[in-house]
């Protein structure tokens, strides 16, 4: 932008020579060129009155946009002087710590600001209504920081905004209806705050909008019938707030709907709708502690369900007999009143890791055959919780593999000692965590410097970039299984080498979700260059990483820039 106001400086100051040039030879000796001059200095004031325009058009421009970020910045307190070189020259050039700009002039012939990316900066205070100035930007990110306040209505007028990422703030009020004004948004991200009060029905508008994440708040009221004509809407997280009504039934309409997770709200003792056992594109159903009553649906008719949640409700009559996908990998009916026998037709379901029945008032035999065709092998596991039904007898002798467990605590099966089953009555819980960490035996690299350890080459020094991310609503329980096609699915989306990335730790959280430290290093060589830094970064910040219907969408914890802080905004 300094180039153009230079240019249209020295424009000016040449036009206005000459034009007094002119002006003063026509006062003091006119001349016989007199009607040259004249076409010169109609044609000379055009330009400068058109030059003059653009001039003050250009000025605006960059008066609303320093002003407007001037604004965003003083309503914030940045202890850790992050933003200090907001004072500083053109936004755009002069490398403003999270202001990206347009590589190219827009329509307009101006630069704009394409992204504001102020992630994990220890920033508090609250958002400016002027954020609203901004409209052409396409990335807002306050992720993971202390700001409170509400959500200004101002929001909608940035009508170019693809993505929304609010999460992990302070932020409470209600969501502003101006939201749904955002027609190109493609996600909203603003779990874990405070936000309260109900989704408004402009949402209703949001045709391009693709992920709904606003777990953990407090938001309440009826889910609006209106969004099930969402066309391309696929994951709609919504668990841990304060929900109530009933569950859409008209949800069952939405064409691309991979997850829908609503789990820690009331539902006022409604019923899950059969209309969902019509969901076709359905991945995940994920209800558990919904204040749900009646029967449970029969699912089998869902060809590509993988994890199904219905526990903690207050579900009665009997299980569906029916075999579900086989691409099942958790069924969770436990903490319900469901009574009968269970079905055979959990037996040789493929890919199954997890079946919780527990606390629930099924009778009859303990069934012994659920793990026959099941790939065991390698790091699979399966963990049969039946604790504390009427489970009086088993179908047949109880000889799983290894990495089969088997839970009866709580059941009359337990006190016929004749059986010679006392390992699976013991009373038990299912770990919830899981890490892996490896450590390599090398001598100590330089400063900044790390071993990769999944590198071709041993003990080599490398300077890495560090990622903490988050499966947020994965189609599975237990990751171990799953590890390398986790390396191949994010070595793919970010378009590296599979020996660039080690996974340094694995924890799985209440959800379930599963946080990870990773670990990026440079291509055979010792440091990124800059540009591909710059490359990864978008990838994560961008959400340009491809979704997985098996890993599910994914959250940014951090990116650590290190050794390539310096110098890059």
């Amino acid at each position: 932008m300094s180039a153009k106001l230079l240019f249209y400086g020295i424009i000016l100051s040449t036009l206005y020579f000459k034009y007094m040039q002119y002006a003063e030879a026509q006062t003091t000796d006119p001349s016989e060129d007199a009607p040259f001059y004249d076409v010169l200095f109609v044609l000379g004031n055009e330009i400068i009155l058109q030059s003059l325009y653009d001039f003050h058009i250009f000025f605006l421009f960059i008066f609303i946009t320093v002003s407007a970020l001037g604004a965003i910045k003083s309503n914030l307190i940045d202890p850790l002087g992050h933003l200090d070189n907001w004072n500083d020259g053109d936004p755009c050039i002069s490398n403003w710590t999270g202001v990206i700009c347009h590589n190219s002039t827009l329509d307009d012939e101006y630069l704009h600001v394409l992204e504001l990316q102020l992630l994990r900066m220890n920033l508090s205070g609250t958002l400016s209504p002027e954020l609203g100035a901004l409209s052409r930007m396409e990335i807002l990110d306050f992720m993971w920081n202390n700001i409170s306040g509400s959500i200004p209505t101002e929001v909608g007028n940035i009508t170019s905004l693809r993505l929304l990422l609010l999460n992990g703030n302070r932020l409470s009020g209600s969501l502003p209806e101006t939201i749904g004004h955002l027609l190109n948004l493609d996600r909203i991200q603003i779990d874990q705050n405070f936000i309260s009060g109900e989704i408004p029905r402009s949402f209703a508008n949001l045709n391009k909008t693709k992920h709904f994440h606003m777990n953990n708040n407090s938001i309440s009221g009826q889910i609006p019938a209106e969004l099930a004509i969402l066309p391309n809407l696929v994951h709609f997280l919504l668990d841990n707030n304060n929900l109530t009504g009933h569950l859409p039934p008209e949800f069952s309409r939405l064409p691309n709907l991979l997850i829908l997770q609503l789990d820690n709200n009331n539902f006022n003792g409604t019923s899950i709708p059969a209309s969902y056992t019509n969901m076709s594109k359905l991945l995940k159903l994920s209800l558990r502690n919904c204040s749900l009553q009646g029967p449970v649906p029969d699912f089998s008719t869902i060809p590509r369900l993988g994890y199904l949640d219905l526990s903690w409700n207050n579900l009665n009559g009997t299980i569906p007999t029916n075999r579900l996908s086989g691409n099942i990998t958790t069924i969770d009916l436990s903490y319900n009143h469901l009574s009968g026998s269970i079905p055979s037709s959990f037996s040789g379901l493929p890919n199954l890791q997890r079946l919780l029945l527990e606390n629930n008032s099924l009778s009859g035999s303990v069934p012994s055959t659920i793990w026959q065709n099941i790939n065991l092998t390698g790091n699979r596991s399966l963990i049969l919780d039946f604790q504390f039904n009427n489970l009086t007898n088993i179908s047949d002798t109880l000889r799983p593999p290894a990495n089969v467990t088997i839970l009866l605590h709580g059941n009359p099966v337990c006190n016929e000692n004749q059986l010679q089953i006392g390992r699976f009555c013991q009373l038990q819980s299912i770990p919830i965590n899981e890490s892996s960490i490896v450590a390599l035996s090398c001598n100590s690299c330089p400063e900044d410097y790390e071993y990769n350890p999944s590198a071709r080459h041993p003990c080599f020094c490398a300077i890495p970039l560090h990622v903490e991310y988050r499966l947020k609503s994965p189609g599975f329980s237990n990751f171990q299984p799953y590890y390398v096609d986790f390396e191949d699915y994010l070595t793919n989306g970010l378009v590296l080498s599979i020996y660039q990335l080690h996974i340094d730790s694995v924890v799985r959280e209440e959800g379930p979700r599963f946080r990870m430290q990773l670990t990026l290093f440079p291509d055979s060589i010792s440091i990124f260059n800059i540009s591909e830094v710059l490359r990864i970064r978008s990838m994560f910040t961008g959400w340009l990483i491809p979704d997985s219907d098996l890993f599910g969408p994914y959250e940014l914890l951090n990116f650590n820039m290190g050794y390539y802080g310096s110098g890059i905004s």
